[in-house]
């Protein structure tokens, strides 16, 4: 979940257009052309509003259509400096890593719900969803929780700080749920609340697991979990929209 300019409501299920707007061949297509074009304009330095806006004007993308291009997009420069700074997995044994909470749960419930992701050109998977002010659990968020603390208890993580945003509602709610996961499955966690988590996540040496583009620009160093987790998502059917290009 970005901190994009252009906002949608979440559902907990799939909205009924997607299967128009993303799952058709014609619709995939589409959107490989735009995220060429926006490709194209973020990598010769035209504003990213501007440029969404040509892009979605040309190809006549509706709202969710423009969100997911936006999530899918990244210049050149972008793309290079996000993979310099990208780890492997077995860099995570024993170090302490830090979580974008409301980022990747919300990525991975949307996972479990059946609804469509897309992938990015620099390998991050997002939604369109959003947290308008109030968080609200889905009856997958605790299969969500405990499948992220498996998979990083195999990648022999020795501490995770979840990050969740403190001004949304119900996020104290969280915090005390993902305490009683841990303390029933014996994860390592701790928990913060904070007014500003996106700075906070930037700050020091840092190492994220985020999709959020202002944050992978601006951390030291980081990891794409909702990616590894999503390509081991073996026995679950998904709707992964991906549109890569030759970079």
């Amino acid at each position: 979940m970005d901190n994009n300019d252009l906002q949608t409501e979440r559902n907990q299920e799939k909205h009924p257009e997607d299967n128009t707007l993303f799952g058709t061949t014609a619709a995939k297509d589409t959107l490989r052309q735009g995220l060429e074009d926006m490709f194209y304009l973020l990598s010769r330095d035209y504003p990213p509003k501007a440029s969404l806006a040509l892009v979605g004007n040309r190809y006549n993308l509706i709202k969710r259509q423009l969100l997911a291009l936006q999530g899918m997009s990244c210049s050149s420069q972008q793309f290079q400096q996000r993979k310099n700074k990208e780890l492997l997995p077995e860099a995570l044994k024993n170090k302490t890593i830090y979580i974008d909470g409301f980022n990747l749960l919300i990525l991975l419930e949307t996972v479990h719900s059946g609804g469509f992701v897309f992938k990015g050109l620099d390998g991050c998977y997002r939604d369109i969803s959003s947290v308008h002010g109030t968080y609200k659990m889905m009856n997958q968020t605790g299969e969500v929780l405990v499948s992220i603390g498996d998979v990083l208890r195999r990648l022999e993580v020795e501490k995770v700080i979840w990050i969740f945003d403190a001004p949304i509602s119900n996020s104290g709610k969280l915090k005390s749920f993902c305490y009683e996961l841990a303390e029933k499955h014996q994860f390592s966690w701790e928990i913060y609340l904070e007014n500003s988590p996106d700075k906070f996540l930037i700050g020091g040496d840092k190492i994220v697991c985020s999709s959020d583009a202002w944050i992978l620009d601006e951390c030291a160093a980081w990891f794409n979990l909702g990616a590894w987790i999503i390509h081991n998502e073996k026995d679950r059917r998904l709707n992964i929209v991906d549109c890569q290009l030759q970079l």
